[in-house]
């Protein structure tokens, strides 16, 4: 079981697929830490010799990844919301940042419909 970057890589997946295991790590950036790494990508984990799973740890190590990453991700929301900047505000309602449509749809970002209360109507007779 190879181990970079503080994470266990899937064994049976292939390196390229198992790099992107790794938060921070796309498909694109997984193709050049192999190319950078020399390490072939159609290999599986398991397969990894302990010297190719040393250069990709190297490789790794020139990107900002898992908790740097994270935790710079957070600073820049709480300095939206510092500032008070509009992105900032919605992150502090739990709204959509980008313009999406907020009367319908929405409900990833608003989390489960609260219902509001309200009278009940009232037959009249007559």
């Amino acid at each position: 079981m190879a181990r970079i970057a503080g994470i266990n890589l899937p064994n049976e997946k292939k390196v390229k697929i198992g790099l992107t295991y790794i938060f921070g790590i796309g498909n694109s950036l997984a193709r050049d830490i192999l190319k950078k790494s020399g390490v072939n990508g159609e290999k599986r984990v398991h397969e990894l010799t302990e010297e190719e799973t040393n250069s990709l740890q190297k490789a790794v190590q020139d990107y900002k990844v898992e908790g740097e990453l994270r935790r710079e991700i957070k600073e820049d929301i709480q300095r939206l919301k510092t500032i008070g900047s509009y992105r900032g505000v919605r992150h502090r309602r739990g709204l959509p940042l980008r313009g999406q449509r907020t009367r319908t749809n929405a409900r990833t970002k608003k989390g489960k419909r609260m219902p509001v209360g309200g009278r009940k109507k009232v037959a009249v007779k007559k």
